[in-house]
């Protein structure tokens, strides 16, 4: 196979996987697939700010706990130190307000405890929740995954005999010829070559004067089309 063609074949090649894909991307599963990520996306947010407070709440819940034992441990002392006969009257005067105080400050701890236990149970049924909605997720995306495979068994085997027929097809061109092919592409977004049927370009279609094409015929079998710029391939006699 000459340059040319296999530079023709290149580009239907590329244009039936083209139309391939896209019709895999159109497929329901797929569809359900993408939005599978996006919920599992939002969730993962959704779930690492959840933890975080979960932990949050954890500290301070700790931090309410330890400092409320300090408090008992604190009134057993100075329950202690009321007992004792020694004490004078002023003394214990001054242990009884120290025992009022503290007993303040225990009943307001115990009081925020009640707040904080109740934002953390809440917090971690929040943390369930999302994570029993993750394992739904992933359930169904597996479920998806299955039914595309074997609802879109033949597309893949013909991309995958497309992809190797691209291969050799990239393989046997000049790298300039590839790349050149490449750039067209990307800048046409897909139809980067024509064929030049009788005088005509077959893509943008604007009839060449005939000093141009008698050049062109004597020329190079690929070259730019003097209109469109796209890639323009002037086939042998017998191949047109």
């Amino acid at each position: 196979m000459s340059e040319a063609s296999s530079l023709v074949r290149l580009q239907e090649v590329d244009l039936q996987l083209i139309r391939l894909r896209k019709t895999l991307s159109a497929m329901p599963q797929q569809e359900k697939l993408r939005a599978i990520a996006l919920a599992k996306k939002k969730l993962a947010g959704q779930l690492k700010q959840i933890v975080g407070q979960r932990k949050d709440v954890e500290m301070e819940l700790d931090d309410n706990e330890t400092e409320h034992q300090k408090i008992v441990d604190q009134t057993a002392e100075v329950r202690a130190r009321v007992t004792e006969r020694v004490q004078g009257y002023r003394q214990i005067q001054d242990l009884e307000a120290q025992l009022t105080s503290l007993a303040k400050r225990q009943e307001k701890l115990e009081f925020t405890h009640v707040d904080i236990a109740s934002r953390l149970e809440r917090l971690q049924k929040a943390e369930r929740n999302a994570r029993d909605l993750g394992e739904k997720l992933l359930e169904e995306e597996k479920s998806q995954t299955e039914s595309f495979e074997q609802n879109s068994s033949d597309l893949q085997a013909r991309v995958r005999v497309l992809e190797q027929e691209r291969a050799a097809l990239v393989n046997s061109l000049p790298e300039e010829v590839v790349a050149t092919y490449d750039a067209s592409v990307r800048r046409f977004g897909g139809l980067a070559v024509e064929t030049l049927s009788s005088n005509v370009p077959s893509v943008c279609r604007v009839k060449l004067q005939p000093a141009i094409f008698q050049k062109l015929q004597k020329g190079a079998r690929i070259t730019e089309c003097p209109y469109c710029h796209r890639m323009l391939v002037v086939m042998e006699v017998g191949q047109q």
